[in-house]
């Protein structure tokens, strides 16, 4: 599948990788663009750059511990096609897994919004279903229509999934992470990422997404045993997964648990916050630095317990998070990431600058990465984005 669909040639390619002044903005252009204080990136390509002095990533230093003054800023989806650079990257790569798949295009529309943005980090261009496609389910992306799985809607086919992914077919994403990792800047951070064991077991035993992933969530009450083998398999291979991620260059990973908020509480229990412990668990049993982030999208009131019992280092937190509740019960034990609503950042001005007033007002006398609520919409405006950057950033 690498690269089987895309038509670039060497010579376009060598243009895209290696795109020197000519391809990154000036240093001071982008100060002046922005009105920012700093820039995050590097502007020769690493063949011509030596080797830069280390220096304090500030997503880093808020999942260790240390309050920002002025939080970290990142966005999920922040590669996507609200870029017309990343429309330009696609519409060459052919289907959405070639992209995925093709290092050379994956690390560059993983730092597309690093240059245009100067975010200070970094997350690898991926779906959260490559670990099904390396247990050999059949994976599609269909155009305006999402992904598509044979669907395991039966515990007999269940009973057939393999327990062990081809890791060789993921080669392609570490490939791209240390693309990446030996591009950005030593103070701009790279995130790895894996879908949360609950999450992507919604989208094998359905074939796609649904409303409310409803028969995922029958299969787990009808049928507990063979439901739990397909989380069993996507714990054991996720965490394998994560720390190909971490030795390929990545500095902390994210889980997203994109369905959390459709489980009650029993069942968020048992299939959200049980499985993201082994992860952490595991992860960590091999590397007990490791940084993680996880994401229960809408679990509102079960955030403390998932926090309590997860391990993680920080927690995402989408846009209808009650403010006290985060404070009080989650902010005062690890980080917190979020939470604009990514409409007010699709609507711009004052709406917007009100929206980020409220989120750093919130949260930003604790732990804070800025970020969104969840992903960025396409019809996202670039100057929409700006404003925010310099609203988070902007001194006092």
């Amino acid at each position: 599948m690498r690269g089987s669909a895309i038509g670039l040639s060497a010579t376009a390619l060598t243009s895209i990788l290696s795109a020197g002044d000519g391809g990154y903005p000036s240093r001071a252009a982008f100060r002046r663009r922005l009105n920012i204080p700093q820039v995050y990136l590097h502007c020769s390509p690493p063949s011509q750059r030596l080797k830069p002095i280390s220096q304090p990533k500030p997503f880093l230093d808020v999942l260790a511990g240390r309050r920002q003054n002025v939080p970290p800023l990142w966005m999920m989806r922040q590669a996507g096609r609200y870029l017309p650079e990343y429309r330009e990257v696609r519409a060459k790569a052919g289907s959405f897994l070639d992209l995925c798949f093709t290092p050379e295009l994956a690390a560059e529309v993983t730092l597309q919004p690093i240059r245009r943005f100067a975010f200070d980090a970094a997350i690898i261009f991926s779906d959260i279903l490559v670990v099904p496609y390396a247990l050999e389910r059949n994976v599609t992306f269909e155009a305006g229509e999402g992904p598509r799985l044979d669907p395991l809607d039966t515990p007999e086919k269940i009973a057939q999934l393999a327990r062990e992914a081809d890791f060789g077919k993921l080669e392609p994403v570490f490939e791209a992470l240390a693309r990446v990792r030996g591009t950005l800047a030593s103070d701009v951070a790279l995130i790895g990422f894996c879908g949360a064991p609950w999450t992507v077991a919604t989208y094998m035993v359905a074939g796609h997404g649904t409303p409310d992933q409803a028969p995922a969530r029958l299969m787990a009450y009808r049928h507990p045993q063979a439901f739990a083998k397909i989380v069993d398999t996507l714990v054991e291979n996720s965490v394998r997964y994560l720390l190909g991620q971490l030795a390929a260059g990545a500095d902390a990973l994210q889980s997203f648990d994109t369905w959390a908020s459709v489980l009650p509480t029993h069942e968020f229990e048992r299939w959200s916050i049980e499985p993201t412990r082994r992860i952490v668990e595991g992860v960590r049993r091999q590397r007990p630095d490791a940084k993680i982030i996880g994401f229960p999208r809408g679990a509102g009131a079960l955030l403390p317990a998932y926090v309590s019992a997860t391990g993680v280092d920080a927690v995402s937190i989408d846009w209808a998070a009650e403010p006290t509740m985060i404070r009080t019960q989650v902010q005062n034990k690890v980080a917190v990431q979020g939470n604009l609503d990514p409409r007010a950042l699709s609507v711009g001005g004052a709406a917007l600058d009100a929206a980020i007033c409220d989120v750093l007002a919130n949260y930003a006398s604790g732990r804070l990465i800025f970020n969104l609520g969840h992903g960025t919409l396409p019809e996202t405006p670039i100057a929409h984005v700006e404003q925010m950057v310099r609203r988070v950033r902007a001194p006092g």
